[in-house]
């Protein structure tokens, strides 16, 4: 496994390009299962759960031909709708092929999704939604098995707003007879961008954008190509990057709508943030950042995805703050590896209350899920000493090449192999 290790310290200076955002391309990836032909896509990021998903589609019967970040996907020889665990288990994401199996196969069987091991993440969203379409849903030990003839189109209204059941009810709706109507719908940009490429297919989307998506279904969809929008969360992370270690640093990303919440916090964290064009600049020069309480919320509010890398941020804010995750009320886990770092943090069920503290030291840290992985590099950063990050792998799922676009700015950074026993 690799580890990062990391000198802090370094000022960061120059401009790094954002790459396209994973949680986009793995929801367009499998909607090619609802068409016969070859599609294409630009800006697709080269990390670890893209090549999870290209294995997933090929074990499906896709063939898939990936370079510079232009993906090409070959659907016309599906094979079979079985999505064992063996694919499955590596990522959440695995179960987008449920919905577009489903309605163009009839069938569908598909393991019951892995990834980060944290939190309950049920799918049940999913599996309702199916069932209002016309699907007969069976859990089989381990394994979902949905059949229908042919979905019929009808009312839907999650519970709650949930991005993945959003995103397979489309993909289902888009072949089923008659219209749907989807109330509480995701508004997250992943969701925006995968409804924008269904209808370059041939499918019929309106309200797109809102919380209530009208579906009418059609007989068939074809082949088309896409485009994947950037990574907010990268960006956000990056921009992180530069108010931690109170630098000035530019990042290109042009999709500046998408960073709405994040931008404004840091803006009173008292970072300078400008902006021209796709061009976003902070400037944390000679500033001491103040501490903000954050409490993350569905799209357009605070990413859950960012809460980790803001607990970080706030480490060394002077005063207390608080972040609440409203998302997923548990995860936490990176508290206790910050506060190896020097961090003073309490838990308090889905709130963090962090204390500023003058600086950190660096240490020997492990990552347990993607974005806890990201916030322990933050933290070395600005550590004194040297900081090992350890299981890599999770950073690797999401992040594309992080540890170089953080060279470029200025940091000393370094990935090792390494062999554990």
């Amino acid at each position: 496994m690799d580890k990062f290790v990391i000198e802090g310290g370094y000022k960061l200076k120059g401009r790094v390009k954002i790459s396209g955002a994973k949680n986009s391309a793995l929801a367009l990836m499998p909607a090619v299962l609802l068409n016969n032909g070859i599609n294409r896509f630009e800006n697709v990021p080269e990390v670890n759960d893209i090549f999870t998903m290209i294995k997933l589609l090929k074990h499906l019967g896709v063939s898939a031909n990936f370079e510079n970040n232009n993906l090409e996907l070959n659907s016309s020889n599906i094979t079979n709708q079985d999505a064992p665990y063996e694919h499955v288990k590596k990522m959440r994401a695995s179960v987008y092929v449920l919905g577009p199996l489903l309605a163009k196969y009839g069938y569908a069987k598909v393991s019951m999704p892995g990834g980060c091991a944290w939190g309950p993440r049920p799918i049940n969203l999913h599996l309702e939604a199916l069932e209002k379409l016309g699907a007969q849903i069976i859990l089989d030990g381990g394994d979902i098995i949905a059949k229908a003839d042919r979905l019929h189109g009808a009312n839907i209204n999650f519970d709650i707003s949930s991005v993945g059941a959003t995103g397979n009810t489309i993909m289902a709706a888009v072949l089923a007879k008659g219209e749907s109507k989807i109330q509480n719908a995701a508004i997250e940009p992943e969701i925006t961008n995968l409804c924008e490429y269904l209808i370059s297919m041939g499918a019929k989307i309106e309200g797109i954008g809102s919380s209530t998506l009208f579906v009418d279904g059609v007989d068939e969809l074809n082949a088309a190509n896409g485009e994947i929008i950037g990574d907010r969360i990268e960006a956000g992370t990056l921009l992180i990057a530069g108010a931690i270690t109170k630098s000035k640093i530019e990042i290109e990303y042009n999709n500046i709508n998408h960073l709405g919440a994040v931008l404004s916090k840091l803006k009173d964290s008292g970072a300078k943030i400008t902006i021209n064009n796709n061009l976003i600049e902070i400037d944390s020069s000679n500033i001491d950042a103040k501490s903000i309480d954050v409490s993350t919320a569905i799209y357009p509010g605070f990413p859950t995805d960012m809460q980790a890398q803001w607990i970080s941020y706030m480490t060394l804010a002077n005063g207390t703050s608080t972040v609440s995750d409203n998302i997923y009320t548990d995860r936490f886990s990176h508290v206790p590896e910050l506060i190896r770092l020097g961090a003073n943090i309490e838990r308090v069920n889905n709130m963090a209350i962090i204390r500023g503290v003058k600086k950190l030291k660096g240490a020997k840290v492990m990552s347990t899920d993607l974005r806890a992985s990201a916030s322990l590099v933050l933290g070395g950063l600005v550590a004194d000493g040297k900081t090992e990050v350890l299981r890599i792998y999770h950073l690797d799922r999401g992040y594309e090449k992080i540890e170089e676009k953080l060279s470029r700015l200025g940091a000393n950074i370094e990935r090792i192999k390494t062999v554990e026993f």
